[in-house]
């Protein structure tokens, strides 16, 4: 186990902190009052919060280079800030004392050490809180296979992953072995018992974590990240022996997800991870957030989802996967799901502005006459259309 982390840090980690809080705190306390989900400090800038969609100055003074640094010298170790010297940034986890937890990313710009910190509330939400889609809970109850939530940065996809497996640890009695980097949510254990692995702290890489998981005796397995092919390997040769597997895809939509990790692959060999992949994947949930007009929504998931028949499987082997958003189209019945379906259910229920919508569009057209079949049998009480 190494003894130092060289890219995350926790506060039950920070050695050598002493009895003065780190100002960061101070922050952290104001993100948690004004509700915001991000904070953004540059030397010689006033620090800027989110909340909602919108970034906003906050009435604190402008903060400078020194003091950005200082900041970091009281929560990065030698090793961290040596890290972060050498590579331009670092990524640490920080937790309030039974409260919530911070994911501090610090990069340079011009020179100078900046920071983007995200808080991650303790709790962790539920698909009714998220407004996710029931037959994710269906989802979640598979026994064997591949899972790949997929979207860009800050869709939610840690969110909404951390709200399968707890519905996985209220309803099965089972060994969950999460692996991330940082960790994010922490899980208490009910029906399950949960282990997390956080990369820099508990092992030393994604590789050597993965190496090791089998003689663990995990059902089920998170993979924070599927970043490349001895990751997606391990992961594929989890499911395949009879192992549960959830993990994040960088892709904007299922047929991407394919195309992603194949291309992770290579060439070589392609042929017998697509019928690995074929075989094994279970479903593949596509995340954007959008901004909600619903007072009591900040922001909002569209979401398309992919359940694997024999249909898909074809696709898949066949390298046909650009022919998946057909597929998806026409099992709708069966709890798939395209972006432009999910979309027209939120301008339905008033919870995002058409516009939004079709700026999220894939297809701003069939969006627009699904929407004219709407008004003209609502008598016109959605417009814009």
């Amino acid at each position: 186990m190494p003894k130092d982390n060289p890219t995350n840090k926790s506060q039950e980690n920070s050695e050598g902190l002493g009895t003065e809080s780190p100002k960061l705190e101070r922050y952290f306390h104001a993100m948690m009052k004004a509700n915001a989900s991000d904070l953004h400090l540059k030397p010689g800038a006033i620090p800027h919060v989110r909340i909602r969609t919108a970034i906003c100055p906050t009435q604190a003074d402008p903060v400078t280079a020194s003091e950005i640094t200082e900041m970091a010298d009281q929560l990065f170790s030698q090793k961290q800030m040596q890290f972060f010297d050498e590579h331009g940034n670092i990524d640490v986890a920080y937790e309030l004392p039974g409260s919530d937890r911070f994911r501090i990313s610090a990069y340079s710009q011009r020179g100078q050490m900046a920071m983007a910190i995200r808080r991650v509330s303790r709790e962790i939400p539920n698909f009714e809180t998220l407004h996710l889609p029931a037959i994710l809970k269906n989802i979640s109850d598979q026994q064997q296979g591949l899972i790949l939530l997929s979207g860009g940065s800050g869709t939610g996809k840690s969110t909404t992953i951390a709200a399968m497996i707890e519905h996985i640890n209220d309803t099965r009695p089972c060994h969950i072995i999460t692996i991330e980097d940082p960790i994010e949510y922490l899980f208490v254990g009910k029906k399950a018992i949960i282990s997390q692995r956080e990369i820099g702290i508990d092992v030393d890489n994604f590789e050597t974590a993965l190496k090791y998981l089998m003689r663990e005796d995990p059902d089920v397995v998170l993979i924070g990240e599927m970043r490349d092919k001895e990751t997606f390997t391990a992961a594929l040769q989890a499911a395949e022996t009879g192992h549960l597997v959830l993990g994040t895809v960088h892709a904007s939509t299922a047929s991407q997800t394919v195309g992603r990790i194949l291309d992770l692959i290579g060439p070589e060999n392609r042929d017998i991870y697509r019928q690995s992949l074929a075989n094994n994947i279970r479903a593949i949930i596509c995340q954007k957030l959008l901004p909600s007009v619903a007072k009591e929504i900040d922001r909002i998931p569209a979401v398309e989802i992919l359940i694997t028949n024999p249909s898909v499987r074809q696709l898949i082997e066949e390298g046909r996967e650009l022919e998946l958003p057909e597929i998806i189209k026409s099992h709708e019945h069966d709890g798939m799901q395209t972006f432009t379906t999910s979309l027209l259910q939120l301008i339905e229920k008033d919870h995002i502005d058409p516009q939004v919508a079709y700026d999220a569009a894939p297809n701003v057209d069939e969006l627009k006459m699904m929407l004219k079949g709407i008004s003209s049998s609502h008598s016109g009480i959605i417009g814009r259309t």
